[in-house]
């Protein structure tokens, strides 16, 4: 995790406009670079790095004796690095750094084949003077974020997260759009002597449901075909326990949060697993937030005690949720209710980790619902084709909801997410499989990633068949959930005469309830007119749903033993 930075063709003097890289600082802790760019004195980079891997090469922008009009800033891991140097037998290494591959990929095969080829989770900006052009690339669900900025007479600005752009000094009348850079794309900018930019190609480099180009130098070299489902399930097994185990990479402690449902347990059970055959020399932690008597803390604790991870549980009540709320808002850079709410426990459990442990890489089971058609509405789909239409549309918006919360939660606090779920060749095989395969079955949603674990003892069977239960829910009592006490909250926050008003008062995705007027309040305050960043309001599909909670939809059943 770190954060990347850099402006081409500055209409301000550098000095003024850099105060904006120190915006997004929380990302990379450890160090940080501004580096002017020769012969271009309108265009410079900043970095904010946080040490991962080679803790004496790896700060940025990164330059090799090999390529010295080569200029590189990137956030992110390439997990296929060692793999490709082989490969391709590049010589000539400059550091241990996983990003190096970038720049001799690149020189050897161009930008396309390059963003192509890279297996992990990246944001960059690579400035090539030799040929005068500017490439921005990100990974194919968005896992690492990037925001631009593109003036009318070609000033581009680039950034991590949106807060590090909305200062900048620019000569436009009115404020230029600042874009969330679209996953799995790549950009290409011509850059004139000025320094200024023109956008000459615009490409997508892989889609989710793609087997992505690089599966063929994989270490799990070509599955066996065929549908039958015992051959699936093995398949499911391998390509899970390899998007964990190429994830290992990191000279930092490991750490996986665990909320005690499928997702996490699955994540956390493989994790340790792994780390004993890899012999890292320190047990794993794992993560849990909730109540007391909370259906998370219960069930993370049971997966803890069955797995032997070293386990920390960090107490939640409503009244530290509602202090929070300012601070997650102003991190996530959305209004979006259900990501809102399901941030503050991801907030608060990444800064015990930060403030309590030295564990700084994270693993977590993001993007498993969306996959694996988790979430409770699934089972009101019409169709299978129809719900395997809904799984690839939520894949495509992750960067918007779930992915986003994940990343700013755990970036605000130094903090580097890894996750499995989102590997390309898994979630390009699963999606690959016939749709009525993937559908809820028997009244359980994501009974075939379950089935696929039936028998393992990787984790205790009443958590591999524990009912699906929102995070943000999860966390607090049944008796009153985080849903609840935050609409009980808002009744004193938010007025009625507010509420007559909100149409008028928000007019573009006006809120409906008393928590979205909040919510927009506080986003305006220190986002004021950005309400588009936001298109749409995360909600389910099929039921009629004014609210996204789980708890509110009438086909929700808590677990009998909650």
């Amino acid at each position: 995790m770190c954060g990347i930075w850099a402006l081409f063709g500055s209409d301000e003097c550098l000095s003024v406009q850099c105060t904006n890289a120190m915006k997004i600082a929380h990302r990379g802790p450890d160090a940080f670079r501004f580096e002017n760019v020769n012969g271009f004195t309108n265009c410079c980079f900043g970095f904010h790095r946080l040490a991962i891997v080679d803790q004496l090469h790896g700060m940025q922008p990164i330059r090799v004796k090999k390529f010295p009009y080569l200029w590189l800033v990137y956030n992110g891991e390439i997990y296929n690095h060692h793999t490709l140097k082989k490969q391709f037998k590049f010589t000539d290494y400059h550091t241990k750094v996983d990003g190096e591959i970038l720049l001799h990929l690149y020189e050897r095969f161009g930008i396309q084949k390059m963003a192509t080829l890279l297996d992990g989770v990246f944001a960059f900006i690579l400035l090539d003077t030799a040929n005068r052009k500017v490439f921005l690339g990100r990974d194919t669900y968005g896992v690492r974020p990037m925001f631009k900025l593109l003036t009318n007479n070609g000033f581009l600005a680039v950034s991590s997260e949106a807060k590090g752009l909305t200062d900048i000094t620019h000569s436009m009348s009115s404020p230029p759009k600042i874009t969330p850079f679209l996953p799995g794309h790549f950009e290409v900018f011509d850059l004139k002597p000025t320094g200024k930019v023109e956008s000459i190609q615009m490409d997508r480099f892989h889609y989710c449901t793609q087997e992505p180009s690089h599966a063929v130098y994989d270490t799990v070299e070509m599955l066996p075909s065929g549908f039958v489902p015992e051959t699936v399930k093995s398949n499911i097994r391998s390509l899970f326990e390899n998007a964990v185990r190429k994830r290992l990479m990191a000279h930092r402690r490991i750490g996986c949060l665990l909320s005690g449902g499928l997702d996490s347990s699955l994540v956390a059970a493989m994790l340790v697993k792994l780390a004993k055959e890899e012999k890292l020399k320190y047990p794993i932690q794992t993560f849990s937030i909730g109540a007391e008597d909370s259906p998370d803390i219960l069930a993370a604790r049971k997966v803890a005690s069955y797995i032997g991870s070293e386990h920390h549980e960090v107490n939640f009540t409503p009244e530290e949720g509602f202090k929070a709320l300012e601070e997650v808002i102003f991190h996530l850079e959305t209004y979006d209710i259900t990501t809102i709410r399901a941030s503050v426990g991801m907030y608060l459990v990444s800064k015990y980790i930060h403030d309590k442990t030295d564990s700084v890489v994270i693993f977590s089971g993001e993007g498993a619902d969306e996959l694996t058609q988790g979430y409770i509405y699934f089972h009101k789909a019409p169709t299978a084709k129809a719900a395997a239409e809904e799984s690839v549309r939520l894949m495509k918006e992750l960067y918007l909801f779930d992915v986003l919360r994940a990343d700013r939660t755990t970036a605000a606090h130094g903090l580097e997410l890894r996750v499995p779920f989102l590997d390309h060749r898994f979630t390009a095989y699963y999606l690959s499989l016939p749709e009525e395969m993937r559908q809820p079955k028997d009244g359980v949603e994501k009974h075939l990633l379950r089935d696929s674990f039936k028998g393992l003892n990787l984790i205790p069977d009443e958590i591999l068949w524990r009912r699906k239960e929102a995070f943000s829910d999860g966390m607090t009592s049944v008796k009153k959930s985080w849903y609840n006490s935050l609409q009980d909250h808002m009744e004193s926050e938010v007025n009625d005469y507010d509420m007559e008003k909100a149409p008028k008062t928000f007019p573009f995705l006006p809120p409906r309830t008393k928590e979205a007027y909040f919510y927009r309040q506080v986003f305006e305050k220190h986002y004021p007119g950005k309400a588009k960043w936001l298109s749409h309001y995360w909600m389910p599909r099929w039921v009629n749903a004014t609210d996204p909670s789980a708890r509110t939809l009438s086909i929700y059943k808590p677990d009998k033993d909650q």
